[in-house]
């Protein structure tokens, strides 16, 4: 599956557009992990665990939004963004989404059954 962040995929045509896709989690922070990053919070610096978390979360909900993608038998999705809230103190949703599409045949390849 093609994940990109642009309304095209180069070298490639669209030759459908199969609709809005998404994949989204919602994590909370754990207390133990708030107390030691909020110590680090106080002298400066990364919050490690934190950004852990969230990247962790993000690669959720893209493989979420693959799987919507998949199941509506697409080649790729464009125009893919991220967007991420507070849902709740100390929880945060990730949310994917973008174009599912289908793309034509790689130019060149062969799809003739010898």
């Amino acid at each position: 599956m093609i994940v990109t962040t642009t309304e095209t995929v180069a070298g490639r045509e669209i030759t459908e557009t199969l609709g809005t896709v998404r994949g989204n989690t919602v994590r909370a922070r754990n207390v133990g992990r708030d107390i030691t990053q909020g110590l680090r919070n106080v002298v400066g610096g990364e919050l490690k665990s934190y950004t852990g978390l969230l990247a962790d979360s993000r690669d959720e909900a893209t493989d979420r939004m693959v799987d919507d993608a998949e199941s509506m038998g697409a080649d790729a999705i464009v125009s893919v963004r991220y967007v991420t809230a507070e849902v709740a103190q100390g929880a945060a949703e990730i949310l994917a989404y973008g174009t599912a599409v289908k793309l034509a045949a790689e130019s060149g390849s062969n799809t003739d059954v010898a």
